[in-house]
């Protein structure tokens, strides 16, 4: 037995080795089953050829007879011959290849060369597989291969997976693109497992981009043929911001939705928003879509509508609910969970089995969204904003992993290709659960930048998400990845106009030099409030515009200036590459929220604003001991003293006693464009903070300063407390005395009750941008 073993070694080692060795495909040719459907018969090999001619200079020729070399052979794993050749299918029911959207990828060894079979279920099979095949090949001028033998099958896990490309002037990017960018980006998604794209044809009406190369009418309508070619579901989303009891404007929606559906050549989903936009009773909003469905099946028999409850009140949700239970209608597939939807277990649990679940996740936004970057620091939410550049992949990884279980799928929220990351992370996620983000990411890098950077890029887009991580003046790692990608720069000028790498650049460029920023600019703050403590009343004129001169020195005399100059060149290279639109002024954004990072480049990252506009108040005082008290109060307003506590509520590096975060940051304002002179502190607040206070000395007496706008309903230990001065308006201050029996223990916990604000948008509600406790 012994011998026999030993005789079977070599054998053994031979195959091992030969298994390990990377499959070259450098003279392969493409042969195609006749039995897949058009039109993927021809969408995926085109797909092959052209994306492997653009990386390597080699353009596979498609045959029609078994070669005599390497091969890729597209077939449908229920095929039994191609070209006279056996499909090497395996025995068995329910394996991952049989199973919808399903592929096996297996290399075969022959004499003459490789064959690499790409087996799918059915047409989307046959693209999944070609999408696994080009993220893994090597593909440079001198190599196409494979790193080794292949034999892998598998399957979605989610049916729905797919990204909302909205055509109009909102979006940062899309609103300049061609049909060509267009399919381009379709494959792009597609190649990384997507399956449906969802258009915008009627939210904006008749408004113009100056950036449109064709019209909103005509791109809608190309769109939907690039989903036909790509075998991708065509959603649309189609909210009614007018009264739908008024029966002229309703029913010249339904024609104008029956014409869009018949020049549509695919149209799979309607999704209707229920509240957001729209204000329409849940009564008439079901009403509308029965009519709505009767002329969609039309033109698309197989067509659906879905509905989203967001902004619906308890009595429209329950009446909602009601409408299911008792007119079970079948024209209706499922529902929708967005932003200011029902908690989406909540929606699972209500709604029949037979009713699918469809996410609509919010991957775009950074602040005042559905999912903001988690304490961010408020020198990156005033300059980098609401919708910049924003990698965020184990963030959005776990948002999946979080409620994608309550769900089908997805189709995500998404207004330009700066979230393009989080775009990737969510289809492969929505593919496979388990799939590790540094395995999409190295996929990701390798196809889009070269597999030499499989694992560089990786390490590079991970220290980004790091960047937004914790206080940035506490964040040295920014420097650290600053250093990382110059390098990769130097190294890799080949990718000098590729859009995702100027994308991830201008970030790096961008961060740091933020960084730079607030570091020298707040350093002059400190310079300046020294100087305003020393103030007296024979000098006080003298002492601001000192202090003035100090701060401004932020304008006059700037930090790392070649940065900047670096910052502008890669928006420009942005704007040319992929029409990202980072200013209203230079590139016609739509307006200062959506995207426009380098309208905010130079925003003041000290106070030196606001104190210009202070200063101003002080000189119109009447007495120089009221401008004296209010200069010490601007000079000390960070620094009460030994015994005392200041916290900037909702800055995370000088709020250390804040205890809750705002969990839509809605705690980040967006005043005059995002242009406000307000004092920093005023503009990050909290509704309803917590703070916690120790080591407080027993024995003295204890003042409570909050300063913000609105009402402040103060409890301490659970205690509510009648304040001795109440001042509603921004920036002034309310003052609460601690009773002495309450810090006998040498501690307290600070809350604030909520008031009735239902009635008042998020913007006019009650804040609370900075709180003292004060030692008497």
């Amino acid at each position: 037995m012994i011998f026999r073993f030993i005789l079977f070694l070599p054998f053994l080692f031979s195959i091992l080795q030969l298994s390990a060795q990377p499959v070259n495909l450098k003279n392969a040719v493409i042969l195609v089953s006749p039995s897949i459907p058009a039109p993927m018969r021809m969408t995926a090999p085109q797909l092959l050829t052209e994306e492997i001619a653009k990386r390597t200079a080699t353009s596979l020729k498609q045959v029609s007879n078994w070669p005599k070399g390497p091969a890729i052979v597209l077939a449908l794993a229920s095929d039994k011959s191609v070209a006279g050749k056996t499909v090497p299918n395996r025995p068995g029911t329910g394996l991952p290849e049989q199973k919808p959207e399903g592929f096996r990828i297996v290399t075969e060894q022959t004499a003459t060369g490789t064959t690499v079979w790409v087996l799918g279920a059915d047409a989307r099979g046959v693209l999944f597989g070609s999408g696994w095949l080009l993220r893994n090949l090597k593909m440079d001028a001198k190599r196409l291969e494979l790193e080794k033998t292949v034999d892998l099958a598998t399957a979605p896990a989610y049916s729905i997976r797919g990204h909302q490309l909205g055509y109009r002037t909102t979006a940062n990017s899309y609103d300049a693109w061609t049909v060509a960018q267009f399919e381009q980006y379709y494959r792009d998604l597609a190649i990384f497992g997507t399956n449906a794209i969802e258009g915008i044809p009627f939210h904006e009406g008749d408004t113009k981009s100056p950036l449109f190369r064709i019209t909103p009418k005509e791109m809608q309508v190309r769109m939907s043929e690039l989903c036909q070619k790509y075998d991708m579901d065509y959603w649309v989303w189609t909210p009614a911001t007018f009264d739908l009891t008024d029966e002229s404007q309703r029913k010249a929606e339904l024609e104008k939705h029956e014409a869009f559906y018949r020049a549509c050549p695919r149209l799979d989903h309607i999704f209707f928003p229920g509240g957001d936009p729209g204000d329409n009773h849940p009564r008439e909003v079901m009403a509308f879509l029965k009519d709505l469905h009767d002329r969609l099946i039309r033109s698309h028999p197989n067509a659906k509508i879905w509905i989203s409850l967001q902004g619906f009140d308890t009595e429209q949700i329950d009446y909602f609910y009601n409408y299911l239970a008792q007119l079970k209608p079948a024209w209706l597939q499922g529902v929708v969970s967005g932003p200011s939807s029902p908690p989406m277990a909540e929606t699972r649990y209500r709604l029949p089995k037979n009713y699918q679940h469809r996410e609509y996740p919010d991957l775009t936004h950074n602040v005042r969204c559905e999912f903001p970057v988690e304490r961010w620091d408020q020198a990156y939410a005033l300059t980098l904003g609401r919708e910049a550049i924003n990698p965020r992949p184990f963030f959005f990884a776990g948002i999946h992993g979080k409620y994608a279980p309550f769900t089908n799928g997805f189709v995500s929220y998404s207004d330009g290709c700066h979230d393009d990351v989080n775009k990737v992370i969510w289809s492969m996620r929505g593919w496979d659960p388990t799939k590790s983000v540094n395995e999409i990411l190295n996929e990701y890098s390798r196809f889009f930048f070269g597999w030499p950077l499989t694992y560089g890029a990786t390490n590079g887009i991970l220290a980004l998400e790091n960047n937004w991580q914790g206080p940035l003046a506490q964040n040295g790692g920014v420097e650290a990845t600053f250093a990382f990608w110059q390098n990769l720069e130097t190294a890799h000028p080949e990718l000098k106009a590729n859009w995702r790498w100027q994308m991830l650049l201008l970030r790096a460029y961008y961060d740091v030099y933020t960084r730079r920023r607030l570091l020298y600019e707040q350093g002059l703050e400190k310079t300046a409030t020294e100087l305003l403590a020393q103030a007296m009343e024979t000098n006080l004129a003298e002492t601001m515009e000192q202090a003035l001169a100090v701060v401004n020195k932020a304008d006059k005399e700037p930090v790392s200036p070649d940065l900047r100059k670096k910052i502008e060149t890669l928006c420009a290279d942005l704007f040319a590459s992929i029409g990202l639109q980072t200013s209203v002024p230079k590139y016609k954004a739509k307006n200062y929220e959506r995207g426009c990072l380098l309208d905010f480049v130079d925003y003041p990252l000290n106070n030196r604003w606001w104190l210009t506009d202070e200063f101003s108040k002080i000189r119109a005082m009447k007495t120089p001991r009221e401008q004296l008290d209010r200069i010490k109060s601007i000079a000390f307003w960070e620094t009460p003293g030994a015994g005392s506590y200041y916290d900037d509520v909702s800055s995370g590096g000088n709020s250390p006693r804040v205890r809750t975060i705002s969990e839509d940051a809605t705690d980040i304002a967006w005043w005059n464009n995002g242009s406000s002179r307000a004092r920093l502190s005023s503009q990050t607040f909290q509704h309803a903070p917590a703070l916690e206070y120790d080591n407080l000395d027993p024995g003295a007496r204890y003042l409570i300063r909050v300063a913000g706008s609105g009402d402040a309903l103060l409890r301490i230990d659970g205690q509510r407390l009648h304040p001795t001065v109440y001042n509603k308006e921004l920036e002034t201050f309310k003052e609460w005395i601690v009773p002495l029996s309450l810090t006998q223990d040498g501690r307290i916990s600070v809350s604030f009750d909520e008031p009735e604000e239902s009635h008042l948008n998020w913007r006019q509600r009650s804040k609370i941008s900075d709180v003292w406790l004060l030692k008497q």
